[in-house]
């Protein structure tokens, strides 16, 4: 009999399933789908021969997709809710210090992070830095918003509407230090909606086409995010991706992986054979697939070569007090 997954099962899995998304992905980014090993070959360390794009990163390192999932994560649970200020200043405590990144070492930062932080730093309000580049759809917001879904899906509101509204808005604030264009708001709120669907025990199917439509609803008075919801993202086509650092194109990415995936094993593989962006797809999709298929899905090998798995441990027991 198969054991029914929890919603503390699930809520560990998203968490876990993004940080193992990135780290086994890291080894590969940026090659093209055709120069990668084979499928059974796709490990946390590379088969003999593969020369890893971080030479220097050993296995199980997460990256700065982990690093800054964990830095919102903090804050949310600092401040009891999400303050752009206090998560802005904890992204630049990562970019400086290396807070949350492995051993304290920033190895892999987006170009446009890191012009979006210095401009931060150079006493920018939050709400601008993310313009510098004004059409700049980058991945950056997207690989590290889940840890919005975990937070609220705790503390949040009771009433089913309101905790989505309100998830829809955080997500959209949590774009604007570094990727403010709209096109990443509203990749980052459909994405946090079906993440918070499978959380409730949606199929993918389910999860997805529930999320467009709770998304529709909440952009009947907003006409540039619907626009750009119907326009970029084009909910109505078939959930096809290629892997690429483009916002629109990893969010497809992932959920045509949702859709596919036999399992969490099975569709990080996936994100991670589409080449390109290797760590920041497989960090995405990995999410989902972890909370789709909770933590007892990740391959325990895998886990157990995760880098500082306690420390990150540590604050997943602490957001996970009240489930």
């Amino acid at each position: 009999m198969c054991r029914k997954i929890t919603k503390p099962d699930r809520i560990a899995g998203g968490f876990y399933g993004l940080l193992i998304g990135d780290a086994l992905g890291v080894p590969y980014e940026f090659y093209e789908a055709e120069k990668l090993p084979p499928y059974e070959k796709i490990e946390m360390i590379p088969p003999e021969g593969f020369n890893k794009t971080y030479q220097e990163v050993e296995a199980g390192t997460w990256s700065d997709d982990g690093a800054q999932a964990l830095c919102l994560l903090e804050s949310l649970l600092n401040r009891n809710s999400f303050s752009l200020k206090d998560f802005s200043d904890a992204l630049v405590s990562w970019y400086e210090e290396g807070m949350w990144a492995v051993d304290g070492v920033v190895f892999d930062v987006g170009i446009q992070t890191a012009y979006a932080l210095r401009g931060y730093k150079l006493e920018l309000e939050p709400e601008e830095c993310g313009m510098l580049n004004p059409e700049g759809k980058g991945n950056g917001a997207l690989m590290r918003v889940l840890p919005l879904v975990l937070w609220h899906s705790i503390y949040g509101s009771p009433k089913k509407v309101q905790r989505e509204s309100a998830l829809v808005q955080d997500a959209h604030r949590q774009c604007l230090i570094t990727h403010g264009h709209v096109c990443n708001q509203v990749c980052c709120a459909l994405y946090c909606l079906v993440a918070q669907g499978l959380l409730d025990g949606l199929d993918a199917r389910e999860a997805i086409e529930t999320g467009v439509g709770t998304l529709r609803r909440i952009y009947q008075d907003m006409p540039e995010y619907e626009q750009e919801l119907e326009w970029s993202i084009r909910p109505d086509q078939p959930w096809e991706g290629n892997g690429t650092g483009y916002v629109v194109d990893c969010l497809r990415s992932a959920f045509m992986i949702l859709g596919q995936a036999s399992g969490y094993e099975d569709g990080v593989k996936r994100a991670i054979l589409l080449g390109n962006d290797t760590d920041t797809t497989a960090c995405v999709a990995g999410g989902l697939l972890g909370i789709r298929y909770g933590v007892q899905g990740i391959p325990n090998r895998w886990l157990s070569m995760l880098r500082d798995r306690k420390k990150a441990a540590a604050l997943l027991e602490r957001c996970m007090e009240n489930v």
